[in-house]
């Protein structure tokens, strides 16, 4: 990463961008770095935010006007130039409240600052720039002539065309695009209050008594949206009061209802929220084994357990898909919450959009291993969970329904919460135009005895 401070919202995106198109860093990660090295206040803080998130989700809208207004191939424009030139044209033609001079005079300092860039490339970014400016403040932008709807939704809200038609296959044009918007709006900081701790009603006073927007979530009341601050930078989320986590992973550790005394795997646990919320249902008392691969997730684990005053949870090294004989038939809730192409959470890291579609195609077959190796330690009686962070179908319901084909000593549980209602087969996938939280699968079942 860059070791510079940055002084101002630009520097702080233009920072982001860099870091991730050098180092493969992810969005938000790269953000809360470089807003915690530039110390700027509340309002710079989330134009930065704005910035940087707001040229990633467009970055295909942005590229295709890029083309329109350059003279040079996106191919021959070195990195940090055309992350300056994305930010530059999102200003101008998607935001409508910065001056065009700025915008221009701005972009075009970074990109002589930052962009290792001679005096011909500097010009050449002004053109581009001034180009740009004049036909938005001219109403001359060129129009988006896109043969159907799917690839027009594609280009608009800058989604690769073969997940836009995957998304209409599944869910039809409407939904579709209702999604890709969802995609592209802002998202609120979801926290989850730690009752074990404080009621709702106090951690939203708390909240808003440091200045942040606080509402809470229509159908989980424990679930509170903030907006206007980081919420894991106050005393609240330190001192374990309130921690960050989405209604629809809560929805699942709630689905999987285990109770005091109960013995739960989490089985793919990492970054732990899921865990939280099971350890908390349970009043500190039973077991929650917390798994992962990766030690210095199961670092972080144990910190939030610690944080959070939660005695119960303890952590386990351990791939879920070999097998651990000693936990065979030994827990009353199995939680898989499975590796998945991570398309439900595009609102919240925006470049999961540009995975390439070959190197998702293969997780069913490791998300069925995984299901059935882990369906293993449930208990005659007990509950299987299966989750992901997607919305497609081949990683959620076609990986159930050919477990339960495969082994028929587990049933389907239907269950109800007022986000979704009633879900007879125990499945639902959560869509954040539809419910108000990330897109998610959850599905519950039952071991028979």
């Amino acid at each position: 990463m860059i070791d510079k401070r940055p002084k101002t919202p630009r520097e702080v995106a233009a920072f982001s961008l860099f870091s991730m198109a050098e180092e493969a860093a992810w969005s938000d990660g790269a953000l809360h770095h470089y807003l915690s090295r530039a110390g700027l206040d509340s309002r710079d803080a989330a134009l930065a935010s704005r910035l940087t998130y707001g040229t990633v989700q467009n970055q295909i809208l942005l590229d295709w006007y890029l083309r329109h207004f350059s003279s040079v191939r996106l191919k021959k424009i070195a990195p940090r130039v055309l992350a300056c030139l994305r930010m530059g044209l999102y200003q101008l033609i998607l935001m409508d409240k910065i001056p065009a001079h700025a915008a221009v005079a701005e972009t075009v300092a970074l990109v002589k600052h930052y962009g290792h860039a001679n005096d011909r490339t500097v010009a050449f970014a002004n053109a581009v720039l001034r180009n740009a400016a004049n036909a938005a403040q001219n109403g001359s932008l060129p129009r988006l002539n896109c043969p159907d709807k799917e690839s027009y939704y594609a280009l608009q809200y800058s989604h690769p065309e073969w997940l836009v038609r995957l998304l209409s296959e599944q869910y039809g044009q409407k939904l579709t695009q209702k999604i890709c918007q969802a995609d592209n709006a802002d998202a609120p900081i979801s926290v989850r209050v730690n009752t074990m701790k404080c009621t709702p009603a106090e951690a939203q006073a708390e909240l808003e008594a440091a200045g942040l927007t606080v509402q809470p979530h229509e159908a989980f009341p424990e679930i509170l949206l903030c907006s206007g601050g980081d919420a894991a930078a106050l005393p609240a989320f330190i001192e374990g009061r309130v921690t960050v986590q989405d209604a629809a992973s809560a929805l699942a550790a709630a689905v999987a209802d285990p109770k005091p005394g109960s013995t739960v795997l989490d089985c793919c646990a990492a970054p732990g929220g899921k865990s939280f919320a099971m350890a908390e249902k349970m009043q500190g008392k039973g077991s929650v084994t917390s798994c992962d691969i990766y030690e210095h997730k199961l670092k972080r684990i144990r910190e939030g357990a610690a944080r959070l005053g939660l005695p119960n949870i303890r952590t386990e090294l351990q791939d879920a898909s070999v097998c651990r004989e000693e936990w065979k038939d030994s827990a009353d809730v199995v939680l898989c919450d499975v590796p998945c192409s991570g398309l439900g959470i595009i609102r919240k890291k925006p470049e999961i959009r540009f995975k390439n579609p070959d190197e998702i195609r293969t997780l069913p077959e490791i998300q069925a291993r995984i299901l059935a190796n882990c369906a293993q330690y449930v208990k005659k009686g007990g509950t299987l969970v299966y989750s992901t962070c997607t919305i497609l179908q081949r990683e959620n319901e076609d990986v159930v329904r050919a477990f339960l084909t495969e082994n028929p000593e587990f049933e389907a549980v239907s269950w109800t919460h007022p986000v979704c209602g009633e879900r007879a087969d125990g499945m639902v996938t959560l869509l954040p135009p539809v419910h108000n939280t990330d897109g998610f699968f959850i599905a519950k079942m039952h071991r028979k005895v």
